[in-house]
């Protein structure tokens, strides 16, 4: 098999919209050497979605850490929900964006890094609740998808499934943290390139020794 790359990451993750950058830079660097695929991890998963009042005084500091390490800016939209959380009406839940991402990998397979970063912008930036169905909608028109087939598999079981497929598939990859990238070479071969927030040149040293080890 040709090496993928295989980027774990979770829509609710702030260090992976910190990391967005830094991969997408990653994926046009190697587009000719490397498949990209992204998995999502189900971070936030409950029966009973937790208000954001929850999270919300730890990504009061941990926001700062991630810009400051990072570069990149949260909007001022997602930042009204996490300092006025008594007011906001989130209850996040990693389980919708996740089947998004699943609708999306089957019109444009080798774009799913990019969509990944507009979902996180869309939510870090523009503060949109990705638990609300009409926070894509302007990604649709982006990508000239056409609404009603998107909404109708999102409402789907056979899609839900294949998000929490993947779910399954990155806690058999013993993922703990997010982000974490992959380079897999084999079957059963993957070699772990990322593990958190890995700046671009550290990236690509590790992706480009594995492909020098398996050429």
């Amino acid at each position: 098999m040709s090496p993928l790359l295989i980027y774990c990451y979770d829509a609710y993750c702030g260090w992976c919209y910190g990391f967005s950058p830094v991969i997408k830079k990653i994926a046009e660097e190697f587009k000719d050497q490397i498949d990209t695929d992204v998995l999502s991890g189900g971070m936030i998963l409950s029966e009973k979605p937790a208000h954001i009042r929850g999270m919300a005084p730890y990504i009061q500091k941990a926001y700062k850490t991630v810009e400051g390490t990072t570069g990149v800016k949260f909007g001022q939209d997602f930042l009204w929900h996490i300092f006025n959380y008594e007011d906001s009406d989130w209850y996040p839940n990693s389980e919708k964006p996740a089947i998004a991402m699943c609708i999306f990998k089957e019109f444009y397979p080798d774009r799913a890094i990019e969509f990944a970063s507009g979902l996180q912008y869309a939510l870090n930036y523009e503060g949109r609740d990705l638990t609300d169905e009409e926070a894509y909608r302007h990604l649709l028109e982006k990508y000239s998808i056409r609404p009603e087939i998107f909404y109708e598999r999102l409402q789907s079981d056979e899609y839900k499934q294949k998000a929490y497929y993947e779910f399954s598939l990155v806690k058999q990859l013993k993922v703990n943290g997010y982000p974490t990238v992959f380079i897999q070479t084999g079957e059963l071969k993957f070699h772990m390139v990322a593990r958190g927030f890995t700046d671009y040149d550290a990236l690509k040293q590790r992706i480009e020794d594995v492909l020098k080890e398996v050429s």
